[in-house]
């Protein structure tokens, strides 16, 4: 193929891809079933304690079984982490590279192979599943060219007196937890650990429940390239057994995680425990909201808040869940969007024309179920508001893309629900319309359409967001890549002021330490 696979690509010939990734589908479901161990110092940990993974596209489908950790495994765990992150520490700077970068092409290598997993448990399409793997083996590359660039993070300091030789370096501080979220299993995973092993530390990695083959692909990867054993460690299990044990354990010196806000907040305070404060970098989600301007071009603009409301099923952290639109087009916008959103083809996500496939599980639909009831009660629901029933339909957690309009301050328009869920609301002056996007907790990512550049410039410099888009037809607040858009949560989205996929990610993994050598 000619043409990178993104989030972004949308008119490139996918017939080749398309066959390839069929060809790749029926491979791996003739291999369903399989069974995995979870991965401590290099070698297999059978527990015959039991996770297993189903789709939710059909829940009858079992699609692996992997020995789970239990809260007892992580002191082994922590001991060989501990262990290897000595080594691995004083393993020069462009063998960790190497490594890794040799890590992301293997990732690339096997594309269609990881993405045809990724579909099978995430419920993503195709396009999307292609997407997250191609975005892993890019972080790996992005954040391994960062480490050459700043020399290994070491550079020489100015001195006060003849024969003072003075560095300044950037330190490991051990080992770190990674906890992953469902939604991103190969780009997050990949990324959040291979940043935290370039920069020198070991990492236990506690993957999602609902996504365990796809980190057990990375693991493979990762070995095959050469990462000593006891680098990473793999404890599949239940957040509530493993995680708990590992965010707890003291003798863990950090951790990374992309996940809800309480979880965060509740890691945020078990970290600043115990005498010591220890980084916790986090990103926690969004309430993401466009600004559609009267100038703006109505029929671009649905188009980027659907795909961007819809992809994956409103499951992103930078998906839209609220549009702000000027009253001037309120009326031929919301026609228009609501029509868009009943046109999504809604299905099993293998099938090349599924664009939308199923939320993540039971709960999920039970909170869509809530907000479409609280929607009818207090609203108008514009499109969708139901769960989708009959045919394949019954053996999965389909629901309906929805769009909706409740009055102005309503809960709907400031919690986050993480689903395909649109609320609509009208503005008239530009102040307006920044106070409505800017007035919620979280502040990750924003958009905004209009032909005038005094508007966009505008909302440049007031929107409560790190990551801003301006007539992106392609996701009006999606779509983020490695080295193109840094992807930086303020406010309640986020921990440290700098985020993933941008130039200052791999630095929060180490510590400043400057050393001074008298040389005479």
């Amino acid at each position: 193929m000619s043409f990178r696979i993104t989030y972004s690509v949308v008119n490139a010939d996918m017939s080749e891809l398309n066959r390839e990734f069929d060809a790749a589908m029926d491979d791996v479901r003739r291999r369903l079933g399989q069974t995995f161990p979870s991965w401590v110092d290099g070698k297999p940990l059978e527990t015959n304690r039991f996770l297993e993974s189903r789709s939710p596209v059909d829940t009858d489908v079992v699609i692996a079984r992997f020995h789970a950790a239990g809260a007892e495994d992580v002191d082994r765990a922590m001991d060989a982490a501990k262990r290897a992150q000595v080594k691995w520490a004083r393993t020069p700077w462009a063998e960790r590279a190497r490594i890794l970068t040799g890590a992301a092409d293997l990732i690339s290598k096997r594309r269609m192979e990881m993405s045809a997993v990724c579909t099978l448990e995430v419920g993503k399409n195709r396009m999307e599943s292609l997407g997250d793997v191609e975005e892993a083996a890019d972080l790996l590359r992005y954040y391994a060219a960062q480490l050459a660039e700043a020399n290994g993070f070491s550079r020489p300091l100015s001195s006060l007196s003849p024969g003072e030789d003075t560095r300044d370096l950037l330190r490991p501080y051990g080992v770190f937890a990674v906890i992953a979220p469902f939604n991103f299993p190969v780009s997050l995973v990949a990324g959040m650990s291979g940043a935290a092993m370039l920069a020198g530390n070991a990492v236990i990695l506690k993957p999602s429940e609902e996504t365990p083959w796809c980190s057990q692909l990375i693991y493979e990867c990762l070995r095959e390239a050469g990462l000593p054993e006891g680098v990473l460690q793999v404890l599949q299990g239940e957040g509530e057994t493993v995680g708990k044990a590992l965010s707890n354990h003291p003798r863990l010196d950090g951790v990374a995680f992309t996940g809800s806000t309480d979880v965060g907040m509740e890691l945020f305070r078990i970290m600043s425990s115990g005498g010591r404060i220890r980084p916790c970098l986090m990103e926690m989600g969004g309430k993401n909201g466009a600004v559609i301007f009267g100038s703006s071009d109505v029929d671009e603009a649905v188009e980027a808040c659907a795909r961007s409301a819809f992809g994956l099923s409103g499951q992103k952290c930078s998906a839209l869940s609220r549009v702000i639109v000027h009253a001037s087009i309120h009326d031929a916008f919301v026609e228009k969007l609501a029509a868009r959103a009943k046109s999504i083809v809604v299905g099993d996500p293998s099938r090349v024309e599924v664009y939308m496939g199923p939320v993540i599980d039971q709960r999920a639909v039970e909170r869509f179920e809530q907000a479409s009831a609280e929607a009818r009660r207090d609203g108008t629901i514009l499109a969708g508001g139901e769960r989708l029933t009959g045919g394949e339909y019954d053996r999965g957690y389909f629901v309906a893309p929805t769009v909706v309009s409740v009055p102005r301050g309503h809960a709907l328009h400031r919690r986050e629900l993480f689903l395909p869920f649109l609320t609509v609301q009208s503005f008239e002056t530009f102040d307006e319309a920044m106070t409505l996007l800017n007035d919620v907790d979280h502040g990750l990512t924003a958009g905004v359409f209009s032909k005038k550049p005094e508007e966009v410039e505008a909302f440049m410099d007031a929107a409560e967001a790190g990551v801003l888009y301006a007539n992106r037809k392609t996701g009006a607040t999606t779509g983020a890549w490695p080295g193109v858009q840094s992807f930086c949560g303020w406010k309640g989205s986020g921990s440290t002021g700098k985020g993933g996929c941008g130039p200052y990610y791999v630095a929060q993994f180490a510590r400043e330490q400057s050393q001074t050598r008298m040389t005479s």
